[in-house]
């Protein structure tokens, strides 16, 4: 069934991880029929976490698009993960929702969570509700959260649905805008009732906060605001134009596992939330064809690439082009998603979400449309990665297996990222914490059959020398027939130019023919793969061939390349010293964690602070510090900051290492050498 673009609703859940937001898309299905069941995020039951990773853990890991019709208006949902690993997948469905559903418990308060899902919703501009979820449990209070919520994130959030209360019990529920009272039915159907003499304070004093809030949203109603009540058709609408707008930030309540007041939700999502076209993305009912590919799932059998239409329509007979990659691609088979459940159909309509299967040149955030649309829609921003581990498979000769489930799992999730490091001759993954990686790891082992381990990544060091040296390389060998002979003196200097070596030559009356230079300088290249101390790559080094030795039969140009290598082992006299990767550090953190963040900053990791700028009740700190010290600093920000604080670094430059440092550094190599050789 098509639905045209005012009966669409476009909304995402998201919020702390534990809050409800699963729960609370499963009742809105189960209550408009879409599903015939409650399923429970405990028996990996629901609708929306279908993948065996959310199963097993119990946990939403990925953003999941389900859809439900409420009096004729179609409501899409796209459950979010809750977890800080996983904002990426937040982002994706902001990016095509038209209002987010902050969901908070009423026995949490305001969490970390909570907190970044508002600014990641005030980063996408999106109108924004707040369902306090949970409120039959124990130790719960609406009344205690909603302060919270409106002392945290300001006047707009205003109360739209309250429950009612007979001691600690909740019988029944208010919607303010209409000054109504509803008790509680069966099956999750609210009932009207009389006001209880007990909320008419209540009530007075949460329909002045609407009321005030929807005086700011017309010069007419604020000019009425004081004087007389609005009638209820003028605050309903202006509470539609408020949420649209973002001056109004709607809250509702509930249980989610009672169905208690998922009801009034629904009534408002379909009443007052904007339409896709009031929502504040450009969408073109009858322009040419546009959508925005905002997920992909991939496994070893195909793909899904999840999209919504902002302009014409997606019918299952048209050609596309993804202006990115300026290919083709046919357009099959398209589904609406019902979570793991695809759902065929014809067309899907402006403003409308859908998905198409088998695309070949298309990944999560391109444009596909009409050929004569040659600009893209703007994309999804991730967050860099900033966690890195060593993987390799846990039996041998498995590493084509990891990378092919690795570029799968790429196809879907494009906030992690795999490279072979050629410096360390290591595949390092990269993403945003550890629980991150684990479930990556998790995925290969599950759908593509290999298991594998994370260690370090080692850090890519490199080797220079501090002073000028003279080193006398001869090499000679005697075998019977053509014997072997050569013998260079090369003067080494340490220069700033430029990191891979520079070779000279200051030979004077043929001490060495000029046929053999080339052999020299490609044996010292060779020998720089590998510095004197350590065995990491020497750099800054001058190589100035100034005299030598020769044998008109037995020399060669091995016999150069040879002698050149023993002139190299030498530089160990020439005050060789260890580099170590600096990195530039900006810390976003709250202002309550300064003192243990530059303690662990100056003492933990050997960095210097450089400047700290203040940034609207949190703090950026600026310090470099060296890479090798920051392997665990995104697990470790979380813990000192409580999950608030956030980072990026970036390599700047290479800086000589302490004495003690490099002593370490050496004694780690040789380790692991001795390893490598048994």
């Amino acid at each position: 069934m098509s639905y045209s673009i005012d009966k669409i609703r476009n909304i995402c859940l998201l919020g702390h991880g534990g809050n409800g937001k699963t729960s609370l898309a499963e009742s809105m299905l189960f209550l408009t029929g879409a599903t015939d069941r409650l399923g429970k995020a405990s028996d990996g039951t629901t609708v929306s976490d279908f993948d065996a990773e959310e199963i097993r853990r119990k946990i939403s890991i990925g953003d999941s698009a389900m859809y439900c019709d409420f009096n004729g208006v179609k409501i899409n949902i796209i459950d979010t993960p809750g977890y800080f690993d996983f904002a990426g997948e937040v982002k994706q469905a902001l990016r095509v929702a038209d209002a987010g559903v902050l969901v908070c418990s009423a026995k949490d308060g305001v969490t970390v969570g909570a907190e970044k899902s508002w600014k990641l919703l005030g980063e996408a501009n999106a109108p924004r509700a707040i369902f306090i979820s949970r409120i039959d449990e124990e130790n719960s209070s609406y009344e205690k959260t909603f302060q919270a919520l409106r002392d945290a994130f300001g006047g707009s959030v205003c109360p739209l649905v309250a429950p009612i209360m007979d001691g600690e019990k909740v019988t029944g529920f208010i919607e303010v805008a209409t000054k109504k009272a509803y008790k509680l039915g069966a099956n999750g159907k609210s009932t009207e009732m009389p006001m209880p003499d007990n909320m008419k304070d209540t009530l007075a004093e949460y329909y002045d906060m609407l009321s005030e809030n929807a005086a700011e949203t017309d010069e007419a109603l604020m000019d009425k605001f004081g004087s007389e009540e609005f009638t209820v058709e003028e605050i309903l609408g202006a509470l539609g134009n408020g949420i649209a707008e973002r001056s109004i930030c709607p809250v509702f309540c509930g249980s989610s596992t009672a169905l208690w007041g998922v009801d009034l939700f629904l009534k408002a999502i379909a009443g007052y939330f904007p339409a896709p076209s009031e929502g504040g993305k450009p969408v073109d009912e009858k322009g040419q064809t546009a959508a925005i590919v905002y997920k992909t799932i991939s496994d070893q059998y195909g793909k899904f690439s999840l999209f919504k239409v902002v302009s014409g329509k997606v019918t299952n007979d048209m050609t596309l082009v993804n202006p990115r990659t300026e290919t083709s691609e046919k357009i099959g088979h398209i589904y609406v998603m019902q979570g793991k459940k695809n759902v065929e159909v014809t067309e899907v309509t402006c403003g409308d979400l859908g998905a198409v299967s088998k695309l070949t040149d298309t990944r999560t955030g391109d444009t596909l449309c009409n050929p004569a649309i040659t600009k893209p829609l703007p994309g999804i921003v991730y967050d860099s990665p900033c966690y890195s581990m060593c993987i390799n498979p846990k039996v041998k000769g498995q590493e084509d297996k990891i990378a092919v489930g690795l570029q799968k799992l790429a196809e879907e999730d494009r906030t992690f990222t795999y490279v072979n490091n050629a410096e360390t001759h290591q595949l390092v993954i990269s993403g945003a914490g550890d629980m991150h990686l684990d479930i990556l790891c998790s995925k290969l082992k599950n759908k593509f059959g290999v298991e594998v381990v994370l260690t370090p990544a080692r850090v890519p060091y490199r080797e220079k020398i501090r002073k000028t040296y003279e080193a006398h390389g001869r090499h000679k060998k005697q075998t019977g027939g053509h014997g072997q002979f050569a013998d260079v003196k090369i003067r080494f200097e340490p220069q700033e130019e430029h990191e891979e070596m520079i070779f000279a030559d200051e030979v004077f009356g043929g001490s060495v023919p000029k046929n053999f230079f080339p052999a020299v300088e490609k044996g010292l290249r060779e020998c720089t793969a590998k510095g004197v101390l350590a065995g990491y790559p020497m750099v800054f080094l001058k190589a100035v061939l100034f005299d030598g030795d020769f044998h008109p039969v037995d020399s060669s140009e091995m016999a150069f390349k040879t002698a050149a290598s023993l002139a190299y082992k030498e530089l160990v006299n020439a005050n060789p010293v260890i580099l170590e990767p600096i990195g530039k550090l900006m810390a976003k953190i709250p202002d309550a964690s300064m003192g243990d963040i530059m303690s662990d900053i100056s003492s933990k990791r050997r960095g210097t602070v450089l400047g700290m700028t203040a940034d609207g009740g949190m703090q950026i700190v600026e310090a470099e510090v060296p890479m090798a010290e920051m392997s665990s600093y995104a697990i470790d920000l979380r813990s000192l900051t409580q999950g608030r604080g956030s980072f990026t670094l970036e390599f700047i430059r290479y800086a000589e290492t302490p004495a003690a440092v490099q002593q370490k550094i050496i004694d780690d190599a040789k380790k692991a050498h001795e390893a490598e050789a048994e």
